[in-house]
Order: C-alpha cells, then structure tokens, then sequence
C-alpha cells in the first residue's frame, strides 16, 4: 500500500533512511491477518473455541490497521509540506488514489470471493487531501464526530429505506452510481464510517512518533481503547441482549467485528494504535531481527494484489475445514514474506509500489 516515505536500496545501505521500520512491520502483520481473513474460512461447526477465536483475532481489526497505517503514512508523507508551507504533492497524491480505485474496482472481478478494500482506500485518499494542512485539532474532531456520527447515519438510512446493507462489492462492471453508493455506504467498508481510522491515522502521523513517551502512550491508550468498549458491550449485552433486529438502535451495543458500530470501531482502532505503539518501541530489534517483516510491510500492495490472483486461480472455491484454511494461510504468508525479503534485498521497491509516484517511475 502508498507507504509514509521512499527509501532505494542505495539510501538503506548507507544509513541515510529516515524511515520508521516499526511502521512497516506492523503494515506486514495487517496484510498477513487480511490474507488468513480473506481465505477463511473463519468458522466451523464442532471445531474447538480456541481454534475459532485464533482464527477470528484479526477479522477486522487487519483491515482496520491497515487504514490507519494508510492515514499515518498520508501525513508523513506531507509532513514537510505542512512545516514548510511548499506545496501538497497533490499529483501524486490523486494519482494514487485513481490508480488504486481503478485497480480495487477492477480487482474485484476476479473470483477470489472477497472484498477488495484498494477501492475505498483510494477514496479515503481523496477525502484526505483537502484535510491536509487542516489543523489537528480539527481533524481530531472530526474522527471523534465521525466516530459516533457515522454508525448513527448508517443505521438510519438503513431504517428510513428499509434496506439491509449487506456489504456489497462494486466493480468495473457496475454503473458509477452502484459504485458510489457501494463504496460510501453499502460495502465491506463504507466511506461513511471507515473514514474515522483514517482520520486518526493523519492525526497520529503528526506525532513524534520516534519519541518514546509518545510510543508509551499509544501502547497504553491503545490498550485501554481495546479492552474497555468490550466490557462495555458485555455489559449492555447482558442487561438488553444481544442485537434483535436487522438494523435496529440496538446494534449500537455491538461490538462484533464488522458490525461498523462505535464500541466496535473504537476497539479496533485501539488494538491498532496498541500494535503500532509496540513495533515502534522495539523498533531496533525489529530492524535488526525481523528485517524479513520489514521488507513484507515495504512491499504490501504487491502482496496483496497478488494474494487475490493466489485466492482466485489456485485456492477457491475452497477452504472448507478450518484446518485447511490454517495451513494455506501459513503457506501464503511464508512464501509472500520471502519473496518480499529477496525482491527487496536484491531489486528494491516493489514492482507494483513503484507505480505509487507521480510520474510513475520503474526500475530498471
């Protein structure tokens, strides 16, 4: 995915990079959790609790991560433009986004038999340019509003049209309005709601977050972000019960991945911000021993596009075990991650990362 800064192999031989690997390896661990998401299956009638909550851990919360980092690695890349007053590289900016809303739309009809999340990144990526050079308190407010706001104005238009919103997955096939309704309201990940971890990723990219006690921060509030709105909603839960209707105010209690409520969101986001602050606090012993996480994270849209054309033409319509579905994840990520080392100790920049900038550039 667009990634907070470019580094060659030159600049990283020479110590001259300044980029934070914390970063990348926790881009690695998102793309390996939406890879064993993506091939399921999640669960399995009979099969064991523990073996079903392993599996599960990341649904959602992957996916989550992954905007966050996308909106941590919008702002440092315009870091130097909001100090210093130059201009936004805007060109490169909309340009990523059209590239990865084409790709996603296209992306999807393949038979891989999952939502491709490029489309609604590109989208977030345009919503973010004007926010820019917003001031943080601004964009504070508006992932805080956004937070609440959106889950409400979900469940709303759900009961005015008296339509379930069942994730649908636009493609290049659909009409643009189809396109636009998906991918603001009805999708895997609607703009109106996902937009909030974006936000909070441009808010916690204009961090220190080489600082120490900024890391320590973002490992205790994000710890506390994830532990309290699921005690909460076992607590509504016991007293009201679990959700009844189909879009109801009661599923405002929920915390179930996906559900895009706020206890649920601000779960996600916590568990989130907790495995940022952690990579970036071992950020040394993850340069020097997980160097192979690092290169995966620098090369994540090439994984994950890849992994789609992986799902489509050699694992589906399958995994039907859960058991199965462990070993081909294992399998997919093992081999993503070396190819990854290698390509990136020996070539570079990813073969598709190298179309991020505007003008695209290829390596030769």
């Amino acid at each position: 995915m667009p990634e907070a800064s470019v580094s060659n192999p030159k600049d990283r031989r020479t110590g001259t990079s300044r980029r934070l690997h914390g970063l990348d390896a926790a881009r690695a661990l998102a793309i390996m959790g939406m890879l064993a998401v993506n091939v399921g299956p999640r669960k399995e009638d009979g099969e064991t609790q523990l073996a079903v909550l392993l599996y599960d851990v990341p649904y959602g919360r992957a996916s989550l991560l992954f905007m966050i980092l996308a909106g941590i690695g919008m702002s440092l890349m315009t870091k130097r433009s909001r100090e210093t007053g130059t201009p936004l590289p805007w060109r490169t900016i909309v340009w990523r986004a059209a590239l990865l809303i084409i790709s996603g739309l296209a992306l999807q009809m393949l038979a891989h038999d999952i939502n491709v999340i490029l489309t609604y990144y590109g989208v977030l990526f345009l919503c973010g340019l004007p926010l820019l050079r917003a001031p943080t308190w601004v964009l504070t407010t508006l992932a805080t509003t956004t937070l609440f706001v959106g889950p409400v104005l979900w469940l709303y238009l759900q009961q005015q049209t008296s339509t379930t919103f069942n994730f649908f997955a636009p493609s290049l096939a659909d009409p643009l309005w189809t396109i636009l309704h998906a991918t603001l309201l009805t999708g895997a990940y609607p703009v109106l709601i996902w937009i909030t971890p974006f936000l909070l990723g441009l808010v916690l990219g204009r961090l220190n977050l080489s600082s120490l006690a900024v890391q320590h921060r973002l490992i205790g509030w994000g710890m506390v972000a994830t532990i309290i709105p699921i005690a909460t909603s076992v607590v509504l839960v016991a007293l009201n019960g679990h959700p009844t209707t189909e879009y109801g105010w009661d599923h405002l209690i929920s915390v179930e991945a996906h559900s895009e409520m706020p206890l649920w969101m601000t779960s996600g986001c916590g568990s989130a911000v907790l495995i940022i602050g952690l990579f970036l606090r071992v950020e040394p012993w993850v340069t020097h021993r997980l160097s192979w996480l690092v290169s995966a994270g620098r090369l994540s849209l090439t994984i994950y596009v890849a992994h789609l054309f992986v799902l489509a033409l050699l694992v589906r319509p399958g995994p039907e075990i859960l058991v199965d579905g462990y070993v081909i994840s294992a399998a997919m990520s093992a081999l993503f991650v070396i190819a990854a080392h290698l390509w990136w100790r020996y070539v570079g920049t990813g073969p598709l990362e190298q179309l991020l900038s505007w003008p695209p550039v290829v390596q030769r």
